[in-house]
Parts: structure tokens; sequence; C-alpha cells
């Protein structure tokens, strides 16, 4: 069968209790040991952290014609803006779709460095 759990109040009361008959003239408190147990682990050095190097990619802009359904109709530089919107509203006259331009960023290939022998 469980044990009943003793009040808090009352463990308190027996503490304070002892720890008087302890300190009393009459009776000698016995020296209180610490427990020897392991000690305590230093911390290691925090370690940097190592964090990889982004790659920067390189991109170029680009005007981009695009019908209602997002299908690409044309590309054009990012200095022909006029062209590209001439396509769209030349694109809208010819059929009864909606054409608006939107800007594109693509990755530039990387440049390939061939050797040349001489």
């Amino acid at each position: 069968m469980a044990k009943k759990t003793r009040n808090r109040h009352e463990l308190r009361e027996q503490a304070e209790a002892a720890e008087k008959q302890d300190k009393s003239p009459g009776g000698e408190a016995a020296p209180v040991e610490k427990k020897k147990g392991k000690d305590p682990k230093k911390k290691a050095a925090a370690k940097p952290k190592r964090s990889k190097a982004k790659v920067i990619v390189r991109k170029r802009m680009l005007w981009g014609v695009f019908s209602s359904s997002m299908k690409e109709e044309g590309r054009f530089p990012y200095a022909d803006r006029e062209a590209a919107e001439a396509r769209a509203t030349d694109l809208a006259a010819r059929h009864k779709r909606t054409y608006f331009v939107q800007p594109i960023k693509e990755p530039l290939p990387d440049k390939v460095v061939e050797a040349t022998a001489k």
C-alpha cells in the first residue's frame, strides 16, 4: 500500500526543529560533509561555425512578353522595353487575349576559359 504524502509545512517544521537541536549549547553539531562526487567538467571552448560561402550567381535582366495563360511570346533585352511593349500591343490587337510585359532574371552562362595552344 502506498505511503501517505506528508504536508510540506510539517516537513519544514521538523527540519527547523532539527536545526535548533543541533545549534543548542548542550548538543554538539555534527560536521556537515559535502558529498564527494565527480568534479564538474570544464566546458570546451566553442568552435567557430563554418559557414558555407554563398555562391554569387550573376544574372541578366530581360523583358518577357507573356499571354494571359503565362505563355512566353518573346524576350527582349532590358534596354528595349519599348520594343517589348510594342510587341505586346501588336499581339493584343491581332488576338483576343491579354498580353503583358514582365521582367525576367536569367542566370548568365559561365565563362568557359579555353586554353589556346601556342
